[in-house]
């Protein structure tokens, strides 16, 4: 690994960076090796900073949100990792129905936000435990409303450097939690999103939080998890495909299979990185045994020498 020598730390302009920092702190699978280099910008041109300074060391560089649909390896990341959660905020007009967000904002605290503002669209995303840029990345959702749906446009960077700009929805190429920016090198900045206004505020509070209560009992919100791990192959439900299977509770090391809902990989404590890639390995083998398909995960793997 470089040192801080090697690198060069004046182009950061003073800006905090740790080295080995242990990146099981950063998702909510709570494992995953240490960042050669790490970083928590709070604004857009902090951001730019360090993206130029990744470029002008020729280390990697690889963004990360609230690392709710995330596992990263045992061995950790070379290069330059950058954490946008401290890069938060928001902006909702309750005339209007619009609502701009920094990348880092909670998405279930715009969710709530927005309802207590009479703005509806967002109250199924109460229970997604990520923020505004992952949900965007992935075009998360959740009984039957999706991000792509609600979006006008993000504001990005690329990776390797460059001028911010502006992409509208009808460029993403949004489908089911796909969109182009899984395959293009951008780092989202903010979105802006289009809601209904004029409704009444308690009835969106009351609906978010009906919808955030039928999550915490029917998925396993007290134990570390990455969310739903595999897309479903609709109209079939990943779910139900591995329960009927038999393999709730199936462990490889300290990587379990929820006994509460199957689509959910669990630490139970002294889980690794590994037993949870072996435990998807596992279940996409058994699944594709018995039914001819390959499940796809939705969760993204760093650091692994497959991307799944």
């Amino acid at each position: 690994m470089a040192g801080l020598n090697s690198c060069g730390l004046s182009p950061l302009q003073g800006l905090k960076l740790t080295t080995l920092r242990p990146l099981s702190q950063f998702t909510t699978l709570r494992v995953g090796g240490a960042a050669e280099w790490l970083a928590e910008p709070k604004n857009i041109e902090e951001v730019k900073i360090l993206i130029s300074w990744a470029k002008t060391s020729k280390i990697p560089c690889q963004v990360i949100g609230a690392g709710s649909n995330l596992l990263i390896n045992d061995s950790g990341l070379p290069g330059l990792s950058i954490c946008m959660k401290k890069m938060h905020g928001s902006n909702l007009n309750a005339k209007s129905g619009l609502i701009e967000a920094f990348s880092g904002e909670p998405f279930p605290a715009l969710a709530r936000n927005s309802a207590k503002a009479g703005l509806q669209g967002l109250e199924w995303a109460v229970g997604i435990p990520g923020t505004v840029g992952g949900a965007v990345v992935m075009n998360a959702g959740a009984q039957g409303g999706c991000t792509g749906d609600l979006l006008e446009s993000v504001t990005v960077l690329p990776l390797k450097g460059g001028e911010v700009f502006e992409i509208k929805k009808k460029d993403l190429q949004f489908s089911y939690r796909h969109s182009l920016l899984q395959k293009e090198k951008l780092v989202v900045l903010a979105a802006r999103f289009h809601l209904e206004p004029g409704h009444d505020q308690r009835e969106l509070s009351r609906r978010t939080n009906a919808n955030l209560n039928h999550r915490t009992k029917t998925q396993p919100y007290d134990i570390p998890s990455c969310g739903s791990v595999f897309r479903n192959p609709e109209p079939l439900k990943a779910g139900k495909l591995i329960e009927n299977l038999g393999l709730k509770g199936h462990r490889i090391g300290g990587a379990e299979i929820s006994k509460l809902h199957a689509n959910f990989i669990v630490n139970r404590g002294e889980a690794t990185a590994q037993d949870i890639s072996q435990l998807i390995s596992y279940i996409q083998k058994t699944v594709q045994e018995a039914h001819g398909f390959l499940l796809h995960p939705e969760v993204k793997q760093l650091g692994f020498d497959k991307n799944t």
